[in-house]
């Protein structure tokens, strides 16, 4: 089976390189991916491989079903959004949407779970048990595509055993995959808060509440909820990174409005700390006479790499690629909405090196001259393929 999938991959690999390439030229922002979408739908009725389409909008979920259909269940994940970035690459499948680009390698996602679709479906009579593919929208927006689709049924019908999902890594060289096992990117919560009070003169702060001053004293005392709260050993972040008010040199504003981010690698410590926020900025408000309004968004929870799962994909990973092409990788702030699966379902979720010093393609994630290997792709739909049929 092995050695089937890496010919299959290496045959296809030219025509899912042009596949990436449409996919990047034609990017689309979150939850309005509708030609992606149907591009997506096109490539599934080529292979043959049926599909319901229309789930959390512009999502697709196709079903390849092998011997003994019911005897297991394992699902594929690809996320299809663009981000709001001009591109800046020189490159014959540059951005042709102004304004908005693939700057997370969702492209890539979305090809490699093609193209190990492709491989899936040829396979299929030697294939044991049920392979479902997600194509979930809006990764990059709250509340995040993956929350959507879990509401509309995703997950069940059938359920799946196991999940797998994969990220483009720019810093780890093409060739290589990376697994990091248990808690493994951070929840995401988004803060926003308003200091209201009588604003006036800046001669006169007697006369007002400074509410610039409020706000102040609240950007600095946040920091306590961490530094003075949360277990050192469990990596938590609270970042203010937007100070809004005031408009010249004299006058004291009746508002002041503050945005920030709140990450956490723990779920019990994630909802304590709201708390805590909260009543920090209470404490302020009390003693300096301001009113504080206070807004939580909650974003996407902590991704959790199920052990067992992690330790059998990269096992697996290993037998595909070689154990010196497979790396641990160290725990993320950053966030991922593929954690709402993992929430529920056994999940791993690991990450597939497209950098190339040599040829210069070392940009990171979300800046406009971000861009990949595309020997990537070969290996990223094998691997997929290989995984999903030997869980």
């Amino acid at each position: 089976m092995k050695n089937r999938i890496k010919e299959l991959a290496k045959a296809y690999a030219p025509a899912f390189i042009d596949i990436r390439r449409h996919i990047h030229s034609h990017p689309e922002l979150s939850f309005q991916e509708y030609k992606t979408s149907e591009f997506i739908q096109q490539q599934l009725d080529k292979f043959g491989v049926p599909y319901k389409a229309g789930i959390a909008g512009t999502g697709v979920i196709a079903l390849i079903e092998g011997k003994n259909p019911a005897s297991k269940t394992i699902a594929l994940r690809a996320d299809i959004d663009a981000l709001p970035i001009n591109e800046a690459n020189d490159v014959s499948y540059k951005s042709v949407n102004n304004g908005i680009m693939h700057a997370c390698g969702h492209d890539v996602h979305t090809t490699v779970v093609l193209g190990a679709t492709k491989i899936l479906h040829e396979l299929k009579d030697e294939l044991e048990g049920t392979v479902k593919i997600l194509f979930q929208p809006g990764e990059e927006k709250h509340p995040g595509g993956a929350s959507i689709m879990i509401e509309e049924g995703a997950l069940e019908n059938p359920r799946p055993d196991a999940i797998l999902g994969l990220h483009v890594h720019p810093s780890m060289e093409t060739g290589k995959l990376g697994f990091c096992a248990g808690k493994y990117m951070a929840s995401a919560d988004e803060i926003y808060i308003t200091v209201k009070s009588k604003g006036g003169h800046a001669a006169q702060p007697h006369l007002t509440v400074d509410t610039i001053l409020v706000a102040s004293q609240l950007v600095v005392s946040l920091q306590q909820v961490i530094s003075r709260n949360n277990n050192p050993f469990s990596p938590s972040v609270l970042s203010i990174c937007a100070f809004n008010g005031g408009f010249t040199t004299n006058v004291i504003p009746s508002e002041v409005k503050l945005m920030g981010t709140f990450r956490a690698m723990d779920e019990t410590w994630r909802f304590k700390a709201h708390e805590l926020i909260r009543k920090q900025a209470a404490g302020i408000a009390e003693a300096t006479g301001a009113d504080i309004d206070i807004d939580i968004l909650v974003g996407y929870p902590t991704l959790y790499n199920n052990e067992a799962v992690t330790a059998k994909a990269r096992q697996l990973a290993e037998d595909y690629i070689g154990k010196e092409q497979v790396e641990d990788t160290e725990l993320r702030m950053g966030a991922e909405d593929f954690a709402f699966y993992s929430q529920i379902v056994p999940a791993c979720f690991f990450r597939l090196g497209t950098g190339n010093k040599e040829k210069g393609i070392t940009s990171g994630v979300h800046t406009p001259t971000f861009d990949v290997d595309e020997r990537a792709i070969e290996i990223g739909m094998g691997t997929m393929a290989y995984l999903a049929t030997q869980f």
